[in-house]
């Protein structure tokens, strides 16, 4: 993993002196940074809900108190980066007393323009290097939160190594494929591992709203901007600042909407519903669609500069018949999230492995837990999948995991060696010797089997 040093920050400027504040913004322009500079904390509040700072300067005197010890009360509000507080000479004392509450260093006035310099560089330094920790943590941290993308087709291993190389940059994510195949699992997972972990996740299902709605709810409204706004509210743009925005199925988005969403898009910014105040906005895009939207593009349904906005990089996950070997740890998994300890009979898992299910990885879940309903006794037998009368598709061939359209030798016999590996632990009640002769195997090989395609939980 490549890791990039900057030089260069976003810098938050807090000074009550306009003279001070334009001269310092224009040495720290002229270094390659950009500058929001303010006189008072109200308005470094509203500039640190409305987008994020890679460093803040902050003068210890401010209005309209002009007391320290107030601006010492609100730092705590400001350490999620580096703080370098700005003092005159006779408040040392309280400078010292910041640091030891959080902030990073401080300059005395009249502050020289070479220490700025160097201060504001190692600063940064700082900054950076703590944001590569907190990258190299998560990049090599235990897999629980890519545990989520369950399976060991190659299908599944691929998307996970992308997930991995892609969370933690700033990337737009398009994330295609059938209804069903977890595109949302995809999408979370990915803020899970960014840089934004810590910030919300809003999900957005464009096509579940209707159209006339979608702008209140995306962009927020004031009051009185239409018949029933009695007060104003946030939409979930806002909701969604300094984390990850998720729009599901954005291909059934109506045009005029499109149009707004590439605005906030190219400009970060938006107006809520009838207000005249423009807001600003930092969110990373993740959108999902089970459409094709070049064809879309195509018939006019969807705007082509919109597309090239949100494509950035496309990730596809595939239907559930392209990966069958991962029908037994998904089933696993579904098993572990469920309240009762149950387990399926061979026979049960069986059936489910001679199923197609065209509705993916949520007609699967959802026909089991109509099975795990009635089950009784901790075990789900072929009886009561056959009281509920299911009829989900049965695949043609007799051996279902050897006739997968589409797939190359090798990752058919993956399918049928994790379907043989599931159906001799099963039979063997997770006795793993038992199972090792069952299958012809030797236990060291059955293990190295197990670990190979993840099947530790099923059997001790």
């Amino acid at each position: 993993m490549t890791l990039e040093r900057f030089d260069i920050a976003r810098i938050l400027l807090v000074d009550d002196e306009p003279a001070f504040r334009l001269l310092a913004e224009r040495f720290l322009t002229q270094q390659g940074h950009q500058v929001v500079s303010v006189a008072d904390l109200a308005t470094a509040r509203t500039q640190l809900a409305a987008q994020s700072f890679d460093l803040i300067l902050l003068d210890l005197s401010l209005p309209p108190a002009f007391d320290p010890q107030a601006t010492l009360l609100a730092l705590a509000e400001f350490t999620a980066q580096p703080v370098i507080i700005m003092t005159g000479h006779a408040e040392r004392e309280l400078a010292l007393k910041a640091i030891s509450l959080g902030a990073w260093d401080f300059l005395a006035k009249p502050v020289d323009p070479d220490m700025l310099a160097v201060v504001v560089k190692r600063a940064i330094s700082k900054h950076q290097l703590s944001r590569e920790l907190t990258l190299l943590k998560r990049h090599h941290q235990p897999t629980d939160v890519l545990s989520q993308l369950v399976g060991v087709s190659r299908q599944m291993d691929n998307i996970r190594t992308l997930v991995q190389r892609i969370a933690p940059t700033e990337v737009r994510v398009l994330v295609t494929g059938p209804s069903g195949t977890g595109k949302e699992v995809v999408s979370r997972v990915l803020h899970q591992l960014s840089l934004r972990s810590k910030g919300p996740f809003v999900s957005v299902h464009c096509g579940a709203i209707p159209a006339e709605l979608l702008e209140s709810e995306l962009f927020g409204y004031v009051k009185g901007a239409f018949t029933g706004a009695d007060k104003d509210r946030q939409g979930l743009l806002s909701l969604a600042n300094g984390g990850t925005l998720f729009l599901d199925e954005i291909g059934e988005m109506p045009l005029p909407m499109q149009v707004k969403m590439l605005r906030v898009l190219q400009e970060g910014t938006f107006y809520p519903v009838g207000g005249r105040e423009q807001k600003q906005i930092d969110v990373r895009l993740i959108s999902a669609t089970n459409a094709v939207l070049p064809e879309l593009v195509r018939q006019g349904k969807f705007r082509e500069d919109l597309y090239y906005r949100i494509k950035g990089i496309t990730l596809e996950t595939p239907a559930l018949d392209e990966r069958r070997e991962d029908i037994p740890l998904l089933i696993q998994r579904f098993l572990q999230q469920h309240p009762a300890d149950i387990q399926l009979s061979p026979e049960a898992m069986a059936w489910f492995l001679q199923q197609t299910f065209p509705g993916n990885v949520r007609e699967l879940k959802n026909t089991l837990e109509s099975v795990l309903a009635i089950a009784q006794g901790g075990v789900v037998t072929l009886s009561d999948i056959q009281l509920l009368h299911l009829t989900p598709q049965q695949t043609p061939a007799a051996t279902p995991l050897l006739a997968s359209p589409g797939l190359s030798l090798d990752e058919q016999v993956r399918q049928l060696e994790v379907s043989l590996l599931t159906q001799a632990l099963l039979e063997s009640q997770g006795n793993r010797s038992q199972a090792a002769r069952v299958l012809g195997l030797s236990r060291q090989g059955l293990l190295k089997k197990i670990e190979r395609y993840g099947l530790q939980q099923m059997g001790g």
